[in-house]
Parts: structure tokens; C-alpha cells; sequence
């Protein structure tokens, strides 16, 4: 059967919940734990920082159960009609035995307190479920997400790697987790129609893009809600009250991926997960860039033209798709028209959109012979951390020339912005230690950044001009160190 009527459905433990009159903006935790009395997920930060809330999703991709793990706390429920969610108490087999990661935590003592564990739980179960064989570093990066006040990393790391040494289990193994059943289950629910909630509409959730564009220019003052890594604080920090909402994950159209004329075409319900893979296939050089840009629960719900429709001036995605010179396509009702990105931005939270307009994808082009491409960011912690300062590079050197040259930051302004002057003083130079040093200089003419929480002024300008200079050092074709590596110990 399809989804029935304007019920919110999806499974749990093979079992389909259908949720109906319950305000749009309920998360999936509170629904969890307040509706369904399942204690084992977590509160700890109520905004995708701390990661107790972790749970798994799972949803139909090309005949197979795509599952990621998520964080519940900033998931509202209306976005998981049609999937099926896990959580730690669906570990649990029949018989009381353990799943191999939790019996991996308990042979590795990787539980302290206790109260971060669920989340470690399915942080790792997630990852269990798409690499049989995780590396300790890959351990570690599903974990980034993930905080134990305890400070008991190490054995939960252990326990990572030691979780696929178990026998396949009969309940949630890998072959258990496609079969036949949960996916025909998984597709009984798929709806035909367009999900909405409330009358007028407090949710809708388009099918098509034509359909979300009429709904959008019918109704401007409707807040657009991609993978509510943002807008999910709005509720749980700020307690605000939203308008109407229009979701964008079901419009088929919008998740796509191509390349075409050049370009690497990116639609706006494309994750960031996703869309950083897409994007590291021809750059990269940009991994470590998008292994930064938060967490992978963040990351598996959040999506990069939300990043760069949300206009931050310290988000992580603009500054280097603007030194790429990316552009951006926009639609209000029938009408398209395509714009620089580094042009959306008008000044802090201003953007160059009409009412109705809204953002469906973002064209980066595909690498150019003889240009040279970067990305740094500064944040006072290396994994999930807000940048200070991220800079993005990408300069042509030919014949030992600076042909070509595009610079931007973010962080320095009250938009992610271009170093023009910077940018001046490179091209046609040549490519030495006294032309950067040059237009390091230029740095404090481009920009007057604000002191704040994260960084002073002064340590801003110097941060940015420190950059430049590490990215000649990397590309000068000299053998200079300009990080070090963290090696693992014998």
C-alpha cells in the first residue's frame, strides 16, 4: 500500500508508524522519546553538535536501502514519511543477543557514563552497514560527530575496529539490512502524492520541481527547508515560531548529479555527503575540506546548496566554489536564469532573490589544465567547528607567470567575498616569494573583518595573508613542509 492520506509513515522495527496531527516542527527525537517511550536516544546539545542523538535512516535507492546515520535532535518528523529509521533499541535481537557493535563497546570497554554510548552505537552501526572493512581512520571519521565527556575515545575507537570481527549476526547483518522484506516493505510506503500536513498546508513536501515552484511563487513568505541542519535550531535553540514550510527532499529533479558543459551540475537536495564526493572525484585536493564541514550526520542531512543558499559568511562551501567561479541556477515560478554565485550575496543575510525565487543547483566548473586548486580552513578544533577563516585558491601559473587568479574568503566580511586587490597584485607577476609577498599585503585592503567569539581582527588579516603564503609554498614547486603530519604511533 501506498502512504495513506496526510499521514506522516515510516518504519520502525518492520513495523509501520503512522503519525497524524503533530506540529510540523516535531523532531524525531522528541517523537522518539516523548510519543514512543525509546529512552535510548539521547538529548545532549538539541543542535547536531554532541551526537547522543544519533540515529540511522534508511530510504529506497536504486533497488537497494540506502541508510545513514543522522542526527534526531534537528530532524523533523514530516522528513522521514517514506523511510525507515534505527534506532539503538532496534539492535537488539529477539533472543537478547547483542549486534556486533555493541558487543564490540563491551568487549572493548568503550562505555563510561553511558549516556553518550547510543549515539557511538549508531554512529558506528551506520558505518558498519557500508564498510565491511573500516580502517581506524575511517572509524574516526564516522565518529567525528560524536562527543563523550568521559574523554573515553580510545576504547570506542577499539571497538570500531574490532566490531566486523563478530560472526555476521542473523538481525540487522549486512544481508539482513537489504533483504528482499525490509526493501518491498520500504516500498509499500512510498507515497504517491505529495505529502501535506495542516489546513492551509504547515508542511508540504513537493514531488516535482514544477509543482514546489508554483507552490513557492503562490506562497513567498513559505520557508524552504532542505536538510534542516539550520533551520531545526531555529526550534530547539531559539524557540521560534516557522512559517509554512516546503520541503524539498522529495523532488526527484532536485537530487541529481551530473556533469554537462563543462560543469559539474549539483541540485539543491543533493546532501552534502554526496555532493563533496561528487565534487573531491575531479578536485581532490578539497577532501580535507569536505571531511571538515561538520559531521557525517550533518553532512548525510544537510545539503551544499542549502550551505550556500543559507549565505553564512563563514561557511565552509563558498569561499573555494567562488575562486572555482561557480555559478548558481534560479527558478521563480517558470522562469529560470543562471548567476555568479560570489553574486547572490548582497550583504550579511541579503541575497540577490526575488520573492518566490529560490535556489535548485549549483554549476562548478570541471578542473582547467594549468589551474592550481585549494581550499584551507582555520577553526579553533579540527573536526566540527565553525571556520574563523576559510580561503579558497584556484590560480593559473604559466611559464612561471600568474595568468590567472581567483581568491576569496570567508570569514573576513559580511558576505564570502573575493581579494580583488589580492587577486591584481598576482596576475601578471611572476610566481615568487616577492610577488606573494606583495599581495599578501593587499590582504588588509580587500577586507575589514570584525573581531568576535572566534578570532580577533588582526589575527583574521594576518590568518589570511598566513594562507596565501602557504598556498605558494605548496605550489611553488620547491620542497617546503608547510603542515605536519599526524603519524600513528608503533
Amino acid at each position: 500500500m501506498s502512504n495513506p492520506g496526510h499521514a506522516i509513515c515510516f518504519i520502525l522495527d518492520g513495523k509501520t508508524i503512522e503519525v497524524n496531527d503533530i506540529p510540523p516542527t516535531t523532531t524525531l527525537l522528541q517523537y522518539l522519546r516523548e510519543s514512543l517511550g525509546r529512552s535510548g536516544t539521547k538529548e545532549g546539545c538539541a543542535e547536531g553538535d554532541c551526537g547522543a542523538c544519533t540515529v540511522v535512516v534508511g530510504e529506497p535507492a536504486n533497488g537497494s536501502i540506502a541508510y545513514r546515520a543522522v542526527n534526531s535532535c534537528i530532524r523533523f518528523l514530516p522528513t522521514l514519511d517514506g523511510k525507515e529509521v534505527v534506532t539503538v533499541e532496534s539492535l537488539r535481537a529477539a533472543a537478547g543477543d547483542l549486534h556486533p557493535v555493541q558487543q564490540a563497546m563491551v568487549d572493548c570497554h568503550g562505555s563510561q557514563c553511558g549516556f553518550c554510548t547510543p549515539g557511538f552505537v549508531m554512529s558506528l552501526f551506520g558505518l558498519y552497514l557500508n564498510q565491511p572493512a573500516a580502517t581506524r581512520d575511517e572509524v574516526i571519521d564516522a565518529l567525528a560527530g560524536n562527543l563523550c565527556r568521559c574523554t573515553g575515545y580510545r576504547p570506542i575507537v577499539d571497538a570500531g575496529c574490532k566490531m566486523n570481527d563478530y560472526p555476521p549476526p542473523a538481525h540487522w547483518s549486512r544481508d539482513d539490512a537489504q533483504s528482499a522484506a525490509r526493501r518491498e516493505r520500504l516500498q509499500s510506503i512510498q507515497r504517491k502524492d505529495s505529502l501535506a500536513l495542516g489546513t492551509p498546508a504547515g508542511f508540504l513536501a513537493p514531488q516535482t520541481l514544477a509543482e514546489l515552484a508554483s507552490a513557492y511563487a503562490a506562497a513567498p513568505g513559505s520557508l524552504l527547508l532542505a536538510g534542516s541542519t539550520d533551520i531545526g535550531l531555529w526550534v530547539t535553540k531559539q524557540m521560534r515560531e516557522l512559517p509554512p514550510i516546503i520541503y524539498l527532499g522529495e523532488v526527484a529533479e532536485l537530487k541529481t548529479i551530473r556533469e554537462t558543459g563543462g560543469m559539474l551540475e549539483i541540485g539543491a537536495a543533493v546532501r552534502l555527503t554526496e555532493a563533496y564526493d561528487a565534487i573531491v572525484k575531479h578536485y581532490p585536493m578539497l577532501a580535507e575540506l569536505g571531511n571538515r564541514f561538520a559531521s557525517p550526520p550533518i553532512r548525510n542531512a544537510g545539503t551544499l546548496c542549502g550551505n550556500l543558499a543559507n549565505g553564512s559568511p563563514i561557511g565552509d562551501s563558498m569561499p573555494v566554489l567562488i575562486a572555482l567561479g561557480a555559478s548558481v541556477e534560479l527558478r521563480c515560478g517558470d522562469r529560470t536564469r543562471t548567476l555568479p554565485l560570489e553574486k547572490l550575496y548582497l550583504g550579511y543575510q541579503k541575497k540577490d532573490l526575488a520573492a518566490g525565487e529560490f535556489l535548485t543547483a549549483v554549476r562548478i566548473p570541471l578542473p582547467q589544465p594549468g589551474c592550481t586548486v585549494a581550499s584551507y580552513k582555520i577553526a579553533k578544533r579540527y573536526d566540527q567547528d565553525i571556520s574563523a577563516v576559510c580561503g579558497g585558491y584556484a590560480l593559473t601559473i604559466s611559464d612561471g607567470m600568474v595568468t590567472a587568479a581567483r581568491i576569496a574568503y570567508g570569514g573576513m566580511a559580511a558576505i564570502p567575498q573575493r581579494a580583488a586587490r589580492t587577486e591584481t597584485a598576482l596576475i601578471g607577476q611572476p610566481w615568487n616569494e616577492a610577488t606573494v609577498a606583495a599581495a599578501m599585503q593587499q590582504i588588509a585592503a580587500d577586507y575589514t573583518p570584525l573581531s568576535d567569539m572566534r578570532a580577533s581582527a588582526a589575527y583574521r588579516l594576518q590568518v589570511a595573508a598566513n594562507l596565501l603564503q602557504r598556498f605558494y609554498l605548496e605550489h611553488s614547486g620547491a620542497a617546503i613542509a608547510s603542515r605536519i603530519e599526524m603519524v600513528a604511533a608503533d
